[in-house]
């Protein structure tokens, strides 16, 4: 049995708790939060231990995983000192705020001779494991152009604390789905030109509190991967997921791969020239089972084998991820020089 604990009981952890409860092996220990009354009642209504600090949680020695999912700006502490704990950790994305931390997470983690993991995981879904396989089935020739777009709305109008993904941006907070998705498929980046501009200045809150984003609420990147394609992504906290714009879509000499949804594991997937809909290998998961990252990384650990969400592909994320924002600063194109181990398929897509 591997025992977790999560770091950080805000907007996402239910999911992830009420989906690791699923997998047989995987026990959940308890939970933490820095604000003692949302860890209490996070434990209450999960029936869930709440440690009391996050030194109590890290001196358990049950705790085998730390589930890193506080706040961008908490990754970084939270991640070290885990792994100085003595535990391994899956952390939310990005896996550090800058290239330099997310390199020094990963000597730390070697050093200390624990696994460190790090989401997004929506590439291990049945939509984008069929679409890659599509790909290097070379279904519709090599890919040359990409087009990606993350249209994730007015986060204010729905998520009860919508000042810290503004203070990231949309890029940073949801951007990073297509790109570990694509460069998993496509290979690393080489070179990312970037724009960003705040669309609308003058945010409110669900509670009525006025605030305004502290990073672009709107950016366009093009990027020059090493295997060859072109991909222009688009990501704005401004326009809903519902309109003609939306998902991936994977051009090549003859034909097109489209991903309507870069999240739901049950994606539609259409392929060809004209583009047909395809069908999805395994059994689709119907939206996001948000622990599946966790028990492959579980899994691995257990198996003595590479987990696929590394944080090796993880920081050169970041490093696409801080390209783009020299560039949109400095209007010009940024070199990336970094590479990671190719994650494997999953063993069903193989």
């Amino acid at each position: 049995m591997t025992r977790l604990a999560i770091v950080g009981t805000g907007n996402i952890a239910a999911g992830y708790l009420t989906d690791l409860r699923t997998y047989p092996g995987i026990e959940v220990a308890g939970g933490y939060d820095s604000d003692p009354a949302r860890s209490a009642a996070f434990g209450a209504a999960h029936d869930l231990r709440s440690y009391g600090s996050l030194d109590e949680l890290l001196a358990d020695d049950k705790v085998d995983v730390v589930v890193n999912l506080t706040p961008l700006s908490a990754h970084v502490p939270v991640t070290r000192a885990a792994l100085r704990a003595g535990k391994h950790v899956f952390s939310e994305k990005p896996l550090a705020p800058t290239a330099h931390e997310a390199r020094a997470l990963i000597a730390e983690a070697a050093a200390c001779g624990r696994r460190l993991g790090c989401a997004p995981f929506t590439y291990l879904g049945e939509a984008i494991q069929t679409a890659w396989k599509l790909v290097r089935d070379d279904a519709v020739g090599p890919i040359k152009l990409v087009y990606a777009e993350v249209n994730h709305d007015r986060i204010e109008s729905w998520h009860p604390a919508p000042q810290g993904p503004y203070r990231a941006g949309p890029l940073f907070d949801v951007g990073v789905y297509s790109l570990t998705a694509l460069t998993a498929m496509l290979g690393p980046a080489r070179r990312v030109w970037a724009y960003g501009t705040v669309l609308k200045p003058d945010r409110i809150t669900l509670s009525g509190e006025m605030f305004s984003p502290q990073a672009p609420d709107f950016s366009v990147v093009v990027l020059e991967l090493a295997g060859g394609a072109t991909v222009r992504l688009t990501a704005n906290f401004y326009v809903g997921a519902g309109t003609r714009q939306s998902g991936i879509e994977l051009h090549g000499e003859r034909g097109s791969i489209h991903i309507a949804d870069w999240t739901n594991f049950d994606s539609e997937i259409r392929a060809g020239l004209p583009p047909e809909p395809v069908a999805l290998l395994g059994d689709p998961y119907p939206g996001i089972p948000w622990g599946r990252g966790i028990a492959e990384f579980v899994a691995a650990i257990n198996e003595g084998r590479p987990h696929r969400c590394s944080a090796e592909h993880a920081a050169h994320i970041v490093d696409i991820l801080t390209a783009a924002a020299h560039s949109q600063q400095a209007g010009t194109p940024v070199d990336v020089t970094s590479s990671f181990p190719a994650p494997l398929p999953m063993p069903w897509a193989a």
